[in-house]
């Protein structure tokens, strides 16, 4: 079993950080999903995905993973450097 740690992101369509500080953990897809024959749904055999777990820091998800021997894969967050300006400067 394999399972993803990563900071969870802002939210693309507002500018608000909550959240942002939390981790989370979730496991990597077993199998691919396959269209359900009477609807057209996308679905899978695999309950795994559905699972996303929330932790504080990265140390107590990785914690949590060898405690409970899941093999896991973090995604280190990049740096987000701000270049500070003022409006003024677009006409120089």
């Amino acid at each position: 079993m394999q399972a993803r740690i990563y900071q969870r992101p802002q939210n693309a369509m507002q500018s608000g950080k909550a959240r942002t500080d939390q981790w989370v953990l979730d496991f990597v897809p077993a199998e691919a999903k396959k269209p359900d024959p009477l609807m057209g749904w996308a679905g899978s055999g695999d309950t795994q995905q559905q699972v996303q777990l929330s932790f504080e820091s990265c140390e107590a998800a990785q914690a949590y993973a060898d405690k409970y021997g899941i093999d896991v894969l973090v995604h280190k967050t990049p740096s987000h450097t701000l270049k500070i300006q003022a409006y003024a400067d677009n006409f120089k």
